[in-house]
Parts: structure tokens; C-alpha cells; sequence
């Protein structure tokens, strides 16, 4: 029993150290974050943490832990937390917008073969009702997705350079547009240039921030490793209105994929809105999709100067 206190003190004090302070900006003040004028409360996030950070839920975060081989601990459960709460606020926004509801009955059905409650429970951050909410956050969402999927198009071009100096160096140059930005892919092959993509023809590009970054951006990518080049990525192209190439693809997505889709899809309105985060939390990435440490970020994202 005293082994158990001491757990919950920690947690408190865990939660505590990371949620004292709400940034530099009196807009920060009382929030976790900030998405366009909705204010995710701080003391909601902060309660969630407790509970996620409690004995009851050690196998949760285990759990997670394992699968992301080490290192998920309290700020990691609390990144997650957060980004939960903006991408729901983007997602009911855009649900409104496409009118697309998820009914209690519908809910039920999935909630009836996901598992059973104590499952279910011990697998989630959150109480049985949050719970409840979230799942039907990932079935509006994969809703959303399945409205798109056959739609959804990219065109884009890419390089590899091999310092970041240099990328960011010809990501501006791209993004201003001109002689300089077609400069930066003149030697590039001709399967990296002006490539047209669909997502039925490429399910895991589909999910990704290739599909989500509004035409005319410019993305700058790590490495995904020590030693290998940065990619610089145009997006000349990004539709989602193209017209279907025979029967729907819809059977070749599963459930997860469609819901990863109908997420990506909000990222254009995080970037529109503008998300801030209580850097006590970390910042947001659009590349990711996900509230990550400031050093975590996948890339920067570079938008054509704005004309006078």
C-alpha cells in the first residue's frame, strides 16, 4: 500500500513539474494549447495525465513502451494526451463541415468487437467514458477518410541534399519560386520530378504528410538516420476531388488506414488555424501530426513568401 501512494505522489509530482508555467504569452495562460481561438483547458489535460500516470493504468503505458522500444515515460503519455485533444477539436470541426456523426448504435457495434471492457480499460490512458469518446473520434475519423480516399491526389517533386544548411538553403529558393527554384531540381532524376501520385495506388504514402501539405509548400525533411541526406520535397499539386478510376478502391484500405487518412486530412486546417502548445509539452508538428519534443520535430514545412 505505501509502495502504491508513493506511485500516485510521483505521478502528481510528475504532472505538476510539466504543467507549471503556461508559456510566455497571456494567451497560454490556462491552456494546454491553442487550436485557432479554441482553448484546450489546461486542467483538463492535467487530469487526464494524472489518471494515465496512476497505478491503474501502469499496463497501458507499458504497453506503449514496448512497442516504442523504450523511452515512452510521463512526457510521452502526456504528448500523447495532448494530441489527442487537438486533433479532436480539428476533427469535429471538419465532421461538422462534411456531416458525418457517429451514432451511439455504431459506437456500440465497435466498442462490441474491440474487446471487452477490462481490456479495453487496461489498454487506454483514459477512463471509460474518455474512452468511449476517443473511439468514436477514430471511427469519425476513418469516415472521413473512406469519403476521400478515392479522390485524393498528390503531385510532387524531391531532392536530396546532404547537410541541412543546404536544405534549408533550396527549400527558400523553391518556395520564392523562379529560376532559382527550378534551379534546385534541374539534375534531379526524372522519377523524382513532378510525380503524380494517388492514394488508392499507394496506401502508406496516403497516410502520410505528402498528402496533407497544401500545393506550393515546401517540405524539408530529416534524416531518418545518422549520415544520410536531407530531402527537399515540393508539393506542386494536392486534390482531393479527382474523379474515381473505375470501382472504388475502399476494399483495399483497412479500418487503421482509413483512420490515419481521415486524420491526415486535418492538417491542412492545423496548419490554417495555427496550433500553439504550452511549451511545457512540447511543440506541434505537422509532419507528424503529433505534439513532439522541440528537438523531435520530422522537418519544417516552408510556405512561398506572402506578396506585399
Amino acid at each position: 500500500m505505501r509502495r502504491q501512494v508513493g506511485r500516485v505522489v510521483a505521478a502528481v509530482a510528475v504532472v505538476g513539474a510539466m504543467v507549471s508555467g503556461c508559456g510566455s504569452g497571456p494567451s497560454q495562460i490556462g491552456s494546454a494549447a491553442i487550436v485557432g481561438s479554441d482553448v484546450i483547458p489546461l486542467g483538463t489535460v492535467q487530469n487526464q495525465i494524472a489518471i494515465a500516470l496512476s497505478p491503474g493504468k501502469a499496463q497501458a503505458v507499458a504497453g506503449r513502451n514496448q512497442g516504442a522500444g523504450g523511452g515512452y515515460g510521463p512526457p510521452q503519455v502526456a504528448r500523447e494526451i495532448v494530441t489527442s485533444a487537438i486533433l479532436g477539436d480539428l476533427l469535429d470541426r471538419r465532421t461538422a463541415e462534411e456531416g458525418i456523426a457517429i451514432s451511439d448504435a455504431d459506437l456500440d457495434a465497435a466498442l462490441a468487437t474491440a474487446g471487452s471492457p477490462d481490456e479495453l480499460a487496461q489498454a487506454s490512458l483514459y477512463t471509460p467514458d474518455v474512452q468511449r469518446e476517443k473511439i468514436r473520434d477514430d471511427l469519425a475519423a476513418a469516415a472521413l477518410g473512406a469519403r476521400y480516399v478515392d479522390r485524393l491526389g498528390v503531385t510532387l517533386e524531391f531532392v536530396a541534399l546532404p547537410t541541412e544548411e543546404e536544405a534549408t538553403g533550396a527549400a527558400r529558393a523553391v518556395a520564392a519560386g523562379g529560376p532559382g527554384a527550378d534551379a534546385v531540381f534541374a539534375d534531379a532524376p526524372p522519377e523524382q520530378r513532378a510525380q503524380q501520385v494517388r492514394a488508392v495506388d499507394n496506401p502508406a504514402l496516403a497516410t502520410s504528410f505528402a498528402f496533407g501539405t497544401p500545393a506550393g509548400s515546401v517540405i524539408v525533411l530529416r534524416p531518418a538516420q545518422d549520415g544520410a541526406p536531407w530531402t527537399v520535397i515540393r508539393i506542386l499539386e494536392r486534390t482531393t476531388d479527382l474523379a474515381p478510376e473505375g470501382p472504388s478502391a475502399l476494399d483495399r484500405f483497412g479500418q487503421s488506414d482509413l483512420q490515419l487518412i481521415g486524420y491526415r486530412l486535418l492538417q491542412p486546417a492545423s496548419e490554417e488555424l495555427g496550433v500553439q502548445v504550452n511549451p511545457r509539452f512540447g511543440v506541434w508538428d505537422p509532419i507528424q501530426l503529433a505534439v513532439v519534443d522541440a528537438d523531435q520535430t520530422a522537418g519544417t514545412i516552408v510556405r512561398a513568401p506572402a506578396v506585399p
